[in-house]
């Protein structure tokens, strides 16, 4: 069955429809207090909107309690589950188009959401529906999870799984291909200064998995001529507002914290001279690289890569501060040993430490039948025998269920936009996702 050759029947419906959910505003706004939307109101009606239209299309639906949901195909006693999310992380400034526009030029859709993960959600709606329309019978039954909190933290897949059956095998198109078969350990530190004797605030970064873009400090120091001089001779973008100054960054994922130029990180290097702060001094002598070179705890495995950390937020006030790092460990790493010596530093920094979450690595046997067969259906509509399966330092919904991975759709060769300014997906790749997804499921689902 050639399903690339039937999806372009759909190419039209595809992108009208991804565009809609791409014009949703969906970036979370935690309200736990609001039964009807916990994270948001914004995320329960883009969640509404695609069950309805799975309702629409005659597949079988579920809401559970509006924070997550499921679009249901097949029989049978097994479950597949294609694990999807609708919530976007913040999106930054210096858009060439509106971030919550969907605009099409040429074979891009831009918007926040267009990789990560709403285009992705939208090609695996589509293969199931086109496997509906085709008649299609599967012996497995087939859920399209679609959740509203990944980007911070997964409560509303752990909520769906303990409410609904849990599925027997599945994936998660959040990432690349061809294949993902293990995925890093997570863990966020919060390193605390109970000092509340500052006489500035600091203020930088919003999420753990984001490098911070912009960082700012308010105070009645006169800094306006060595501020200068350090953003000029480093090429690093500044303003000056009155008391407040603001260094500019690029933001990336926090799975790749060297990709981006971290705006928290390089102003406390600027003010270690200026302000006698001990968590300023730490960030700008312990964590100003991305691998913990600069306190001896560089970690390196041969199947994972490296242990990384991103200095995500900080605040500093005249009530104490804080500085949060998400780090990002492979299978091997000795975290209790980690622990034991950076508690230590920073203890005798006069500072604090608590782990505030952490979720251990995610592997499935590379040999194993769900991934051969994933691989399979990946190569029959690319011809792409040659790039190797992967591991990443993210973190996808398939390391809630013990045999899932994630798959897809970003291609080999393609820039990876995850998280960043100008996030885009190519009309192509989604075309050619679909058909993947939709080999996938016919041969998982048999």
């Amino acid at each position: 069955m050639d399903f690339l050759k039937a999806v372009n029947g759909y190419r039209d419906d595809i992108i009208n429809d991804l565009v809609k959910i791409l014009q949703m505003n969906t970036v979370a706004t935690e309200q736990l207090h609001v039964k009807e939307a916990p994270f948001g109101e914004n995320l329960r009606d883009a969640l509404l909107y695609v069950l309805d239209l799975g309702k629409k299309w005659g597949f079988k639906t579920k809401n559970v309690e509006n924070v997550a949901g499921h679009i249901e195909y097949g029989d049978g006693e097994e479950i597949i589950a294609i694990l999807c999310h609708l919530d976007v992380v913040p999106v930054g400034d210096g858009w060439k188009y509106p971030p919550f526009s969907g605009t099409v030029e040429g074979d891009k859709i831009y918007a926040r959401g267009a990789l990560d993960d709403k285009g992705p959600l939208m090609s695996s709606l589509y293969a199931l529906k086109m496997l509906k329309d085709l008649k299609v019978k599967l012996n497995k039954r087939v859920r399209l999870i679609i959740g509203t909190d990944e980007e911070s933290g997964s409560r509303c897949v752990k909520r769906y799984l303990e409410v609904c059956e849990k599925p027997d095998m599945g994936f998660s198109p959040d990432a690349n291909f061809p294949l993902i078969y293990a995925e890093k350990g997570i863990m966020s530190i919060d390193i605390i200064d109970n000092n509340g004797e500052n006489t500035f605030t600091l203020k930088s970064g919003d999420r753990y998995n984001l490098v911070p873009d912009v960082a700012s400090i308010n105070t009645k120091l006169s800094l306006e001529e060595s501020f200068r001089v350090y953003c000029e001779m480093n090429n690093y973008k500044k303003k000056i507002n009155g008391n407040e100054y603001s260094l500019y960054g690029k933001s990336s994922h926090a799975m790749e914290p060297e990709k981006g130029i971290n705006a928290l990180v390089n102003l406390c290097k600027f003010l270690e001279n200026h302000v006698d702060n001990k968590l300023v001094k730490f960030i700008a002598r312990n964590l100003d690289d991305t691998r913990f070179t600069a306190i001896g705890e560089k970690f390196t495995d041969k199947e994972m890569g490296d242990l990384t950390v991103n200095v995500a937020v900080s605040r500093i006030d005249d009530k104490g501060g804080k500085v949060g790092l998400n780090l990002r460990y492979p299978i091997n790493w000795n975290k209790q040993l980690f622990l034991n010596n950076i508690t230590k530093l920073v203890k005798s920094n006069g500072l604090e430490l608590v782990v505030k979450s952490d979720s251990n690595p995610h592997y499935v046997d590379p040999n194993s039948n769900l991934v051969k067969t994933l691989h399979q259906a990946y190569i029959k509509y690319t011809n792409d025998e040659s790039t190797p399966l992967q591991t990443i330092g993210g973190g996808t919904y398939a390391r809630e269920l013990s045999n899932a991975v994630a798959f897809g759709m970003l291609m080999p060769g393609r820039e990876d936009v995850v998280h960043r300014v100008d996030e885009y997906v190519h009309i192509s790749d989604l075309l050619t996702s679909t058909a993947i997804y939709a080999e996938a499921i016919y041969q998982l689902g048999k």
